[in-house]
């Protein structure tokens, strides 16, 4: 199993770098062409969305991304904002997405979130072991 790490200050001009270093690795691991062009929407919306609650936050912690090629193709993004920043939004229903009170910021996590579960069967969002932050962790089938 091998295994990239990649870690990249919180601006959005290094999501472009994050999404075609994804797509590279889950080429090389046996990810099918045809779901290529999802990993790479994936990866860009959880750094996307990573990035934005960085900036929301002020915060100049990395966004660690971290890729493996086991039993199949895993992605994780992790922030460091409080979680209930990373969580609150995800439970929020999708008629609850379009209330104007929403900050921009906030509502481009909800949206994230929204495009993602299109874009990933295997999804899961969750607060990351140390306390602080949440990992966005996403799975393609592999063919060996």
């Amino acid at each position: 199993m091998a295994t990239v790490r990649l870690s990249f200050s919180p601006a959005p001009v290094h999501v472009r770098t994050a999404r075609l270093v994804g797509v590279a690795v889950a080429r090389r691991a046996g990810v099918a062409e045809e779901l290529l062009d999802e990993v790479r929407l994936a990866i860009g919306e959880a750094c996307t969305r990573a990035v934005a609650l960085h900036r929301q936050y002020g915060l100049t912690d990395l966004v660690l991304v971290e890729m493996s090629d086991g039993g199949s193709y895993v992605v994780r993004v992790i922030d460091r904002a409080p979680i209930e920043a990373g969580l609150g939004i995800a439970a929020l229903p999708p008629d609850e997405l379009v209330n104007k009170s929403l900050t921009d910021e906030a509502l481009s996590v909800g949206v994230g979130f929204a495009l993602l579960a299109g874009f990933v069967e295997d999804l899961q969002v969750r607060p990351v072991d140390e306390g602080i932050g949440t990992e966005v962790r996403m799975v393609w089938p592999v063919a060996r």
